[in-house]
């Protein structure tokens, strides 16, 4: 028999095992996506949802490969289909009662559940990180986001008035509500919330699995560094809406200016991932010359 000929009946056999799973997929959460694609999703503070999603699936894809490589060992039928009985009961309640935690996370743990039942642990290794990476696309409840905004909505803000001052600007603060000339701006959650920092550190993270750095060192402090990161990129955004507002008008700053203000946040979040990055690799670089040094 060909490779040619070989090669057809794998692709037949892995679309035999696949397309059900699939199709049970799309039966259960074609609503749900729907749902968000209409709803939550069309929020400034939950639109890196689709997002995490695609980049997610973007992940999955290119791991493929290597999961099926790596994971021809047996199944973990037991453990998987308690697990997908677990996403069942997850999804049931989510959609029933209307709780987005559930219902989405359920998603996650199907997908972890058919790993387990078709391929065994071994594939779960593999596809550890775009499982992961999903969560960040679950809407946190609101008890959560609204005690923790604050905070960062005040820190973005006395930041940003004192950058503003130290370079000369009319600029006056009250709360999270920054006075400069004859305008007045109010630091939204979309601006400096929870969402925007979990949006951001998903960034990172995804910057982070795509480069396989082999520094430990390097990897762990990036993946600190990424929540200062976001701050500073915060902070950015607002100084950028506020100075557009200030030599533009209220009417830009308010209109396309607006958006164009949240990919400053991403633009400069990337630069400033990237440049830290650097700097990381130049110290990794030297201690692993002063460590060969030494020995």
């Amino acid at each position: 028999m060909s490779f040619y000929a070989v090669n057809q009946n794998n692709l037949k056999e892995t679309a035999m095992i696949w397309s059900p799973v699939l199709a049970g997929l799309l039966v259960l959460y074609l609503p749900t996506f729907y749902d968000l694609a209409n709803g939550l999703w069309t929020n400034d503070e939950q639109m890196h949802g689709p997002i995490i999603l695609a980049l997610s699936i973007w992940l999955i894809y290119r791991k493929w490969p290597k999961m099926i490589m790596s994971s021809e060992s047996k199944p973990s039928a037991n453990s998987g289909w308690f697990v997908f009985a677990m996403a069942l009961i997850l999804y049931i309640i989510g959609r029933s009662q209307d709780i987005l935690v559930f219902e989405i996370g359920s998603f996650i743990v199907s997908l972890a559940a058919i790993l387990l039942v078709t391929r065994g642990t071994a594939a779960l290794r593999v596809l550890w990180f775009p499982l992961f990476f999903m969560l960040f696309m679950i809407p946190l409840p609101g008890p959560v986001v609204s005690t923790l905004t604050m905070p960062m909505k005040m820190a973005v803000s006395y930041v940003a008035e004192h950058v503003l001052y130290w370079a000369n600007y009319p600029i006056a603060r009250n709360g999270v509500i920054l006075q400069i000339g004859q305008y007045q701006l109010l630091v939204a959650d979309a601006c400096a919330g929870l969402q925007t920092l979990l949006t951001l550190e998903a960034l990172g993270l995804f910057y982070l699995n795509l480069m396989q750095h082999t520094s430990v060192f390097r990897n762990v402090a990036l993946a600190i560094l990424i929540i200062p990161i976001s701050f500073t990129a915060n902070v950015i955004r607002v100084i950028a809406l506020t100075l557009i507002t200030y030599h533009y008008g209220d009417a830009a700053g308010q209109g396309f200016m607006h958006g164009f203000a949240g990919m400053v946040l991403f633009i400069s979040a990337l630069i400033l991932i990237l440049s830290v990055d650097s700097c990381l690799h130049f110290v990794s670089k030297q201690r692993m010359t002063n460590s060969t040094a030494a020995a």
